[in-house]
């Protein structure tokens, strides 16, 4: 009888430990979230939000996030982000210098998942 309890504690301690660092895993990866957001001038024309999107998509290692659907409304101006979770100093000083050529670009703000 002793046996098939050990058995048991030692498999439910196992599952226990195993879903304790899955949740960790998925904690930390959340954590690893980084994106930057451009700061456009009010009023800036959506065709030009989607230019300078489409320009500085090309730095490495930097990924543009999806748009809204509704690519017409006053949100649009606060809709241009890039992922930068794996990109390097360099990789963001290329973005950036990138978004400077925009004279419609007032700034990036680069944030974390820490940044609340």
């Amino acid at each position: 009888m002793r046996a098939p309890r050990a058995a048991l504690a030692a498999v439910a301690s196992g599952a226990l430990l195993a879903a304790t660092a899955a949740g960790c895993a998925k904690f930390d990866a959340a954590l690893g979230k980084q994106w930057a957001v451009v700061h456009f001038r009010p009023a800036t024309p959506v065709a030009t939000l989607l230019r300078v999107r489409a320009a500085c998509s090309r730095v490495p290692n930097v990924r543009p996030e999806a748009l809204p659907r509704d690519r017409t409304g006053p949100g649009m101006i606060y809709a241009v982000r890039f992922r930068t979770d794996h990109a390097s100093d360099a990789n963001l000083a290329q973005l950036q210098r990138c978004l400077q050529k925009f004279p419609a670009v007032t700034g990036i703000a680069f944030e974390d998942t820490g940044d609340g």
